[in-house]
This record gives C-alpha cells, sequence and structure tokens, in this order.
C-alpha cells in the first residue's frame, strides 16, 4: 500500500448551509434578497447601464422591464441555491449590487460565489471589495466550509482578472463545459481554500482599513 499516494485525512464536520442573517460590513451590507424591499432599487441602478454590457457573461439578462426583472429576482431567491444576497451600500444609501453563494455542498465543505452583478456605482469601489470579503469570511469562519470556489467564462476578462485581484487561485480551464445564451463557454475555475484564508484575510483587513481611502480613493492595493 505504501507504493499508493493517497490525500491526506481529513477530520470533517459537515458545514453549515447559508442563513438569512445578514453580513455587516464598515462600508456595505448583504441582505438575503428581499424582491419586495429591494427590486426597485436594483432594476434602477442595474438600468445605468444602458447598453447591457455588465450582462454579456451572464446567463440571463439584460432585462428591458421591471416586471421581467422582479421575475427574475423572485424565481431566483425561491431556489434556495443559489443563496442570493442584495448589496447595500452605506455611501449611497441603495442597493446596488447583487451576489450569491452556490453549488452548496455541506457535505464536504465546497461553496461557490458567482451570479455577481455590480451596478456601474458600485463597481470599483470599497463597497465592492468589500462584499466580496463578507462573504469569503462567512463561508469559512461562521459556516465551516473549506473550499470556496470561482467560476467564469474563460473570455471574461474582467471576471478572470477579479478572481485573482480577490486573492482566488487559479486551477485551470474547463472546455466547453456548458452553452449559454446559445454560445459555448469554457470555464475558467479558480478557488480559495481554508488554508488559504488567514492570509487572505489580512490582506483584506489592512486595504479596507478606513486610513488606506482619501476623498473614496485606495492609496494601497489589495495584496495578501
Amino acid at each position: 500500500m505504501k507504493k499508493y499516494k493517497i490525500g491526506f485525512p481529513v477530520k470533517f464536520k459537515k458545514a453549515k448551509y447559508p442563513t438569512k442573517k445578514k453580513l455587516v460590513g464598515k462600508y456595505c451590507v448583504l441582505e438575503p434578497v428581499n424582491v419586495k424591499k429591494h427590486a426597485k432599487d436594483l432594476y434602477e441602478n442595474f438600468s445605468i447601464d444602458k447598453k447591457g454590457i455588465d450582462w454579456i457573461y451572464m446567463p440571463t439578462g439584460p432585462y428591458k422591464s421591471f416586471s421581467s426583472f422582479k421575475k427574475y429576482l423572485t424565481t431566483e431567491k425561491l431556489s434556495g441555491n443559489p443563496f442570493f444576497y442584495s448589496i447595500y451600500s452605506k455611501k449611497l444609501k441603495t442597493y446596488c449590487g447583487l451576489a450569491s453563494y452556490l453549488r452548496i455542498t455541506p457535505e464536504v465543505g465546497t461553496i461557490e460565489v458567482g451570479w455577481i452583478t455590480y451596478a456601474k456605482n458600485l463597481q470599483k469601489t470599497v463597497e465592492a471589495t468589500e462584499a466580496m470579503f463578507l462573504m469569503m469570511k462567512n463561508a469559512f469562519e461562521i459556516l465551516g466550509y473549506r473550499r470556496y470556489e470561482w467560476k467564469c467564462d474563460s473570455l471574461n476578462k474582467r471576471s478572470n482578472k477579479a478572481a485573482l485581484r480577490l486573492g482566488f487561485k487559479f486551477e485551470g480551464v474547463f472546455r466547453q463545459a456548458t452553452i449559454y445564451k446559445k454560445r459555448n463557454r469554457d470555464t475558467s475555475w479558480y478557488a480559495i481554500i481554508d488554508k488559504d484564508w488567514n492570509k487572505i484575510k489580512k490582506g483584506y483587513q489592512a486595504f479596507l482599513k478606513p486610513s488606506n481611502f482619501k476623498n473614496s480613493k485606495q492609496i494601497k492595493k489589495l495584496k495578501f
């Protein structure tokens, strides 16, 4: 048996499923989607993107009417997996983004972040970065997951770049992984695992300090 390599032993207690608890940060709050409370703000903020650029690599959208967007939000909320959050900017005082946990597998401790949709007024802000940190921290420290995934279209330059900036490690490309909007998708895989977390957490904490921002602009970049 010694000549056969096997994985290291794991003492793992089943992770928890995401709850309806809000994730509260210095700059933003993530709330489980409440269609009645959030839909109008989200639609108005997403509509800033008149050309639908932010929906190019999403399986759905863009939505040209509030009723169609509300229907989408209601349908996704009901599934529970993905588990959606609305992102509230304390500065802007509005809900201007969506993100979800998906492929939630408590038995083996894997969970993915995805369906990330940031309105133009949320993109490239401290709130945008903090929202991702809050979801990571919740997944590792509160819910007890051991692997946190990010997947995207290999042609989506913004998403691939964002994954690396946020601390994910590139793991490869699954060719012809799926079809969406009647086109092929090769899927890039990224992940953070539990042993990476402490180092990554320190990087976020340093970046998110109020002293790292002057006139809402960062002084030092996010580093790990």
